[in-house]
């Protein structure tokens, strides 16, 4: 937006979701205008017996400024206020009937009042008390020289003016409330989804210290007994032996330092090994034994440490959202190991292309009922969020969602060569 943009003034609830609400604004002040207008000549001059000329003037400087009013209220609202003031002081000149309200007549009234409730609609607090105060001002003033002595009658100017700007002001901060509370909202929501991200990314990394310490500490090892081991090793080499030992054990140090940071007061159980392929078949044991009916196809190779852990939390996340949203619903769970035909497209890594790669697979079929409401067991992540993120960890991809039948299928494939993980 430019400063230009900013600083032009908006239509009165221009910021409505519907067309005709945004509309509404300009035809109420047509239809205000074009009505008065005609109506303050013909009372002026036949009720009140003002001059032609005069009376066209003030219907003019009344009627006209209310079309203003719907994008400057407060500009409209000096032009209206004081030609009303001097319509009052120009019927002192004239001989009316004391039945006649004075010192604003009835559609002097009806175009005021809808000229403080679009202020009562734009302007602050402070705003509306100084033109309420304005309002009373005039019209206290102007009934020491009313003409037929004053009454009640003629402080419905002062009244009804200042229930418009009252309702106006009201309808205003309750839009305005309205309008934060959203804007609150939405800025929470985004602040749970940023939150949500975080927390699954330091799962990820709290979990992935027991791996990359288990290299480390066989690196460590193995350094410092290769003097031991190796027979002969040359002084250069037995020292960087010891470098690469001393190098290793700082790189522990400093990893256990960043999960002392990562681990809070609700993790849990972070100390026991890193589950992989093999643990799956508990997983499924698991969720069979809560009802429903699980198949599974297990595979047997080798793979590296990180992408068994993140298949295992994939399809841990995956039962679990099976048990919470399709109780009893049969779930088909596979593994397997496969290489890209020569040629393939849209369905290669984009790490690694033409390597090996391991499919994760649960489809389920939809719940034989309606589950009541979603069954509460303990969550390891944060759904999809957390299997995306493991996904990308290895460089792989992730297709996740509804089946035209009702079920649900998550299938991740996973980069097996070292090349391809990093």
């Amino acid at each position: 937006m430019t400063p230009v943009e900013a600083e032009r003034p908006r239509a009165l609830l221009a910021g409505a979701s519907r067309r005709w609400v945004r509309l509404l604004p300009w035809a109420v002040a047509f239809v205000l205008c074009v009505v008065l207008l005609p109506t303050t000549i013909v009372v002026l001059t036949a009720d009140y017996g003002l001059n032609g000329g005069v009376a066209s003037a003030l219907a003019v400087a009344q009627s006209a400024p209310l079309l203003l009013a719907v994008v400057r209220p407060l500009h409209a609202w000096y032009v209206v206020f004081a030609a009303d003031v001097a319509g009052a002081l120009a019927l002192l000149g004239v001989d009316f009937e004391q039945r006649l309200l004075w010192p604003f007549p009835p559609m002097e009234l009806v175009g005021y009042i809808a000229l403080c409730l679009a202020l009562g609609l734009r302007e602050r607090r402070r705003t509306l008390v100084l033109v309420w105060l304005a309002t009373a001002g005039a019209n206290v003033g102007l009934g020491f020289v009313a003409p037929h002595g004053s009454g009640a009658k003629e402080l419905l100017f002062t009244i009804l003016g200042g229930v418009a700007l009252l309702l106006g002001g009201v309808l205003r901060e309750r839009s305005e409330v309205q309008r934060r509370l959203v804007e609150q909202e939405t800025i929470s929501e985004a602040e749970r989804g940023r939150r949500t991200l975080l927390e699954e990314r330091a799962r990820i990394a709290r979990e992935l210290h027991d791996v990359v310490a288990h290299h480390m500490s066989v690196i460590t090892v193995q350094a410092d007994t290769a003097e031991y081991r190796l027979a002969a090793l040359p002084p250069d080499v037995r020292e960087e032996f010891t470098s690469i030992a001393a190098t290793a054990r700082e790189s522990l140090g400093e990893m256990r330092r960043l999960l002392g940071v990562l681990r809070n007061e609700e993790a849990h159980g972070e100390l026991a090994p890193q589950p992989g392929l093999a643990q799956i078949g508990q997983l499924v044991e698991a969720t069979a034994r809560t009802g429903g009916p699980v198949e599974f196809t297990p595979c047997d190779a080798e793979v590296p440490e990180a992408v068994g852990l993140s298949a295992y939390r994939i399809v841990q996340e995956a039962l679990a959202n099976v048990v919470r949203h399709a109780p009893g619903a049969a779930t088909h769970v596979s593994l397997s190991v496969s290489r890209p035909a020569d040629g393939q497209g849209g369905e290669q890594l984009a790490a690694g292309r033409g390597g090996e790669r391991l499919t994760v697979l649960v489809v389920n079929d939809p719940p034989p009922e309606p589950p009541a409401g979603p069954l509460e067991v303990g969550g390891t992540g944060h759904g999809l969020v957390g299997m995306r993120e493991r996904v990308r960890l290895v460089g792989g991809i992730l297709d996740a969602g509804p089946l035209p039948d009702g079920g649900f299928r998550v299938a991740a494939q996973l980069p097996l060569t070292e090349e391809d993980l990093t």
